[in-house]
């Protein structure tokens, strides 16, 4: 097992600059224990989303990525986002259940699909979530933390993409009449509290120019990464980015299509221009 975080500084000359793909690692742990067949239990990835975003560091951002499944446990959720319902034994720490957990998908997941399967056939202990926690979900943030206050102390601001890609299919969570999610890409600022409308709007524009359907805040709006460590007001800009999958991946074989270098080469582009973005405007 790989460690649980890769972080790639910048080549050359910094940008302040972060990206992260919290939800693209492979890496099974060996205790995971899941009963799902393992093409089932790769439907919660983001696949090759850290591929996509490989050119950062010569741009000069920082790039992190998960190498860890975010079925195992999910660094864009809260720690304290766990249903104890789902636990053998009392969870001893403080809890703060969304309605993720709630339908089994938020720290811990223990379903999977729009069909809800068992990912577990137990309960897991406290003991294991704690580790899970201690050994992924914690090195993940310190690292994210750590390179927005590098960035932040550098140049006195700091931008930060947080990167995702999203099913062609709206979840049942949205309850959208139309099934098929037309949006090519969606940014999520969480209605402006994670980043500047200045921020947001460039790169939609830029993905726009591109000739992408750019949706802001329309169903995915952004969850713990882009809320934990943004404050536009400091200028600490956090914004959630999603590509479509139907734009790069066969979900049926689990396989790239065509059209991913086309996207690798845009999320390029674009990464320079957040990079040069981000050289003009810091204080």
């Amino acid at each position: 097992m790989p460690d649980p975080v890769i972080i790639r500084k910048p080549v050359g000359a910094a940008a302040p600059v972060v990206f992260d793909s919290p939800h693209s690692g492979n890496h099974y742990p060996d205790d995971f224990d899941y009963i799902l067949p393992f093409d089932r239990m790769r439907w919660a990835e983001d696949p090759h989303v850290d591929e996509m975003f490989a050119a950062a560091p010569e741009s000069g951002a920082t790039l992190i990525a998960a190498t860890f499944p975010r079925a195992y446990i999910d660094p864009n959720r809260a720690a304290t986002d766990i249903d104890p319902s789902h636990l053998e034994g009392d969870w001893p720490d403080p809890v703060d259940v969304s309605h993720r957990a709630r339908s089994g998908v938020g720290l811990i997941r223990n379903a999977s699909g729009r069909d809800k399967l068992p990912i577990y056939g137990r309960k897991l202990t406290v003991a294991e979530v704690r580790t899970r926690i201690e050994s992924y979900w914690t090195p993940y943030h310190d690292a994210v933390r750590q390179s927005l206050d590098e960035a932040h102390a550098l140049s006195g601001a700091v931008w930060h993409v947080n990167c995702h890609s999203m099913s062609r299919f709206w979840p049942p969570v949205y309850q959208r009449a139309e099934r098929r999610n037309t949006n090519d890409y969606t940014l999520g600022n969480r209605d402006g509290t994670t980043a500047g409308a200045d921020f947001t709007e460039f790169v939609r524009a830029t993905l726009a120019g591109f000739g992408f359907n750019v949706a802001v805040n329309d169903g995915q709006k952004g969850v713990e990464l882009v809320r934990a460590y943004s404050d536009p007001a400091a200028n600490r800009h956090s914004l959630q980015i999603e590509i479509n999958q139907r734009l790069y991946w066969n979900g049926k074989i689990q396989e790239k299509t065509d059209g991913f270098e086309e996207q690798k080469q845009i999320m390029t582009a674009l990464i320079q221009a957040i990079c040069d973005y981000a050289r003009t405007h810091a204080p």
